[in-house]
C-alpha cells in the first residue's frame, strides 16, 4: 500500500487506524465495523510487519515533529513538566521527552527506522486485545491468518536502573514575552504494582482531581484566587512514578501560589481526611470504572492496562475493594512519605 491507498481503504469504510508511543509501548489502534474487521486487520498486520518508511514521508513527519517541538519549547506548561521530569529522573529515559528534541529528531534517518522496527516490532511480548461483535473463535482464526507467520527477536525490555531520588531542588526556566508562569511541584513515587498505588491514587484525587480539581482547585484557585488552574497528577509506570501539583499563575503570584500548594501538601499529610470527603472520593473512583467499560475502546484500554501491568484477570472483581480499602491513615501516610519537602522538586517556568 502507498499512503493514498491506506487512507482510501480506512476512510472508505469509516474506520480508524492509528499509532502512538510512550516510554515503554507502541500502541496500534484499529476501530472498524464488524463486517470490515477482517479486511482492516489484514491492513494492520501488513503495516505492522512490513512498513516501507518512504523517504518523502519520513521528511514530512520530521518537519511536523520539529514544528511540534518548537511549539512545546515555547509553552510554559510543557517546559515546566519537561524540566520536572529531567530533575526528577536525571539522565534516565524517564527524564527525557518521548518526542525528543530538535537535535535528536534532526539526526534520525530512514535506515534508523528500519533498524529499530526490525529489532523492536516483534510478536514476542506483544499484547493483542479484540473487543466487539465478533466471536473469540473467529477473531483467533483471523489473527492466525494475518499474523500467524509473524516472527521476530525477543525485544530488549530492560529498563536502566534509577538513581536515588534527588534532594529538594528548585528549577527555573525563563521564557521571555510570556504572560503566565507555570509551576510543577512534586516527587518521585512507587511503580504501578506497588501496594501504595491505590493509597496514592485516592490521595491524589483528593488533592487535585475530584470535583473542580480537588483541594488545590478549591483553595489555590477558587478561595485564594492565585491560579488560573491548579490540579495534580499521579503517574505510575512499571519502574517508577511521580506525584505532582500543577498550576498556571500570574508571575506576580508565584511565591504565594507555591506557599498555598505546599500548605495543601502539608494539610493532606498532617490532618486526617474527613469521612465524607474520603467516601465521596472513593465513590468517584469506583463510579468511573463502569463508565469506562461502556464502550469497546474503554474495555480494550482496561484489558490492555490489566495485561501490561500484570494485574490479573480478576482485577476488576477486586477493584472496588482496593479503592474502598484505603483509609484516612493511608492517605496521610503516603502524603507524608512522598510529598516530603526533603525530596520535593519545584519547577517555575515563565517570564521571570
Amino acid at each position: 500500500y502507498d499512503f493514498d491507498a491506506i487512507n482510501e481503504l480506512v476512510e472508505g469504510v469509516g474506520a480508524t487506524l492509528g499509532f502512538s508511543a510512550d516510554d515503554h509501548i507502541t500502541n496500534v489502534g484499529l476501530t472498524a465495523l464488524s463486517e470490515d474487521f477482517p479486511t482492516l486487520l489484514g491492513l494492520l498486520a501488513d503495516v505492522v510487519q512490513h512498513p516501507t518508511f518512504p523517504a518523502a514521508h519520513v521528511e514530512r513527519v520530521r518537519k511536523q515533529r520539529l514544528v511540534r517541538i518548537q511549539e512545546r519549547d515555547e509553552d510554559t506548561q510543557e517546559v515546566a513538566q519537561m524540566a520536572f521530569a529531567a530533575a526528577l529522573f536525571g539522565d534516565h529515559p524517564y527524564g527525557k521527552p518521548v518526542i525528543g528534541d530538535a537535535a535528536t529528531v534532526a539526526t534520525i534517518h530512514r535506515d534508523d527506522l528500519l533498524a529499530f522496527h526490525a529489532a523492536r516490532y516483534t510478536p514476542q511480548g506483544a499484547i493483542l486485545i479484540v473487543v466487539g461483535d465478533i466471536s473469540a473463535a473467529h477473531a483467533l482464526e483471523l489473527i492466525h491468518r494475518h499474523l500467524g507467520d509473524w516472527r521476530g527477536p525477543a525485544p530488549v525490555l530492560d529498563v536502566p536502573p534509577l538513581s536515588p531520588p534527588p534532594p529538594a531542588t528548585v528549577v527555573r526556566r525563563t521564557l521571555a514575552d510570556k504572560v503566565q508562569t507555570d509551576l510543577v511541584v512534586g516527587s518521585r513515587v512507587t511503580p504501578r504494582r506497588h501496594p501504595d498505588f491505590f493509597p496514592l491514587r485516592v490521595a491524589n484525587t483528593i488533592l487535585g482531581r475530584f470535583g473542580m480539581m480537588g483541594r488545590l482547585g478549591a483553595v489555590v484557585r477558587e478561595e485564594l484566587g492565585l491560579a488560573y488552574y491548579a490540579t495534580s497528577s499521579h503517574e505510575a509506570g512499571p519502574v517508577a512514578g511521580s506525584w505532582y501539583a500543577l498550576a498556571g499563575v500570574n508571575p506576580a503570584h508565584v511565591d504565594d501560589a507555591l506557599d498555598a500548594i505546599c500548605a495543601e501538601f502539608a494539610r493532606l499529610a498532617d490532618e486526617p481526611v474527613a469521612d465524607e470527603e474520603l467516601d465521596d472520593t472513593q465513590a468517584y473512583l469506583t463510579g468511573i470504572l463502569p463508565l469506562q467499560l461502556e464502550t469497546n475502546d474503554g474495555v480494550a484500554s482496561t484489558l490492555l492496562n490489566m495485561e501490561w501491568h500484570g494485574l490479573g484477570l480478576d482485577y476488576l472483581y477486586h477493584y472496588n475493594d482496593l479503592v474502598r480499602g484505603v483509609t484516612a491513615a493511608d492517605v496521610q501516610r503516603v502524603a507524608a512519605t512522598y510529598l516530603d519537602p526533603a525530596h520535593r522538586i519545584t519547577v517555575i517556568a515563565g517570564p521571570t
